[in-house]
């Protein structure tokens, strides 16, 4: 077994950010079962996979000179190595997830199972030189995986939605490291945003989530970041915000702009405290 093979089917699946829920498949097409992965002759030469953003798949092996263009609005894509690079980016961050407790272990079992048979059937088409270079090559932000069409331009029976925009701020600027996070999150800082304004906290201070160093290391990363699973926000003010886990434990976010008691800030050298006419007596020491 080679060490790309054992590096994904080992401990790796997807979360719940950046992954859309279950697609519907092509229309007057069957789908393939989670459970049982692919059919025995997966990966045949004529044959054709079809995969959505939630690893579901649909296999043809004479397909329609339009069939690209008739799956893709079904949120399914014909793999090859580019996309199967942006599957297995996408379920790195989902490792991290499930080891950290936020991802439930069906969930992640479930989603392993269909990334393998989706590995399989890869290797056997284009070989592992091939799937190697295009994961050591792609920029997974720049990649835009296959969308469900709205309501308006699909049967209303088949729509479902769509995996929200990956959060990214700022957009500009050389960030070396990106911090994923979730789409509650987002919508939990939306909520509290106008009542932290008004406390004097900035935008960045809340949605940040790039930074010039690994997360949490540095002052980049905004409130946004340390918000997960059943998180909540409580009180707000200009010195801190208060997160509340599912336990009920108290954690706050401070905000380093501001005075704060345990904070030393050093004084502009015109400050009159550091005249030698207004310095205080130094109390005498014994040595």
């Amino acid at each position: 077994m080679s060490l790309l093979h054992a590096m994904l089917r080992h401990d790796e699946g997807f979360g719940d950010t950046g992954v859309a829920g279950s697609s519907p498949p092509p229309p007057g097409n069957a789908l393939a079962g989670a459970g049982a992965g692919l059919p025995a002759d997966a990966g045949s030469s004529v044959s054709a996979l079809y995969v959505a953003t939630n690893l579901e798949t649909w296999e043809t092996c004479t397909p329609e000179r339009d069939q690209d263009a008739i799956c893709e609005p079904c949120g399914f894509r014909r793999l090859d190595p580019e996309y199967y690079a942006w599957l297995r980016s996408r379920m790195v961050v989902a490792q991290k997830r499930y080891q950290a407790g936020r991802l439930p272990v069906g969930q992640y079992e479930e989603l392993r199972t269909r990334f393998n048979a989706v590995h399989a059937w890869a290797v056997e088409r284009f070989g592992e030189p091939v799937l190697q270079e295009a994961v050591r090559t792609l920029d997974p932000r720049a990649y835009r995986p296959p969308t469900v069409k709205d309501a308006e331009e699909a049967d209303s029976s088949d729509v479902v939605d769509a995996a929200p925009p990956a959060h990214f701020y700022p957009v500009q600027g050389d960030w070396r490291f990106t911090e994923p996070v979730s789409p509650q999150a987002v919508a939990k800082v939306d909520a509290v945003r106008e009542r932290a304004l008004a406390a004097g906290w900035s935008e960045t201070q809340l949605y940040q989530n790039r930074g010039r160093y690994s997360f949490p290391c540095g002052q980049d990363y905004g409130l946004i970041c340390f918000l997960h699973g059943d998180d909540r926000v409580g009180e707000i003010t200009c010195q801190s915000i208060e997160i509340i886990n599912g336990r009920g434990t108290r954690l706050r976010f401070y905000n380093l702009d501001v005075d704060q008691p345990w904070l030393r800030h050093m004084r502009a050298s015109d400050d009159p405290a550091d005249r030698p006419d207004t310095l205080t007596t130094a109390p005498v020491s014994n040595y």
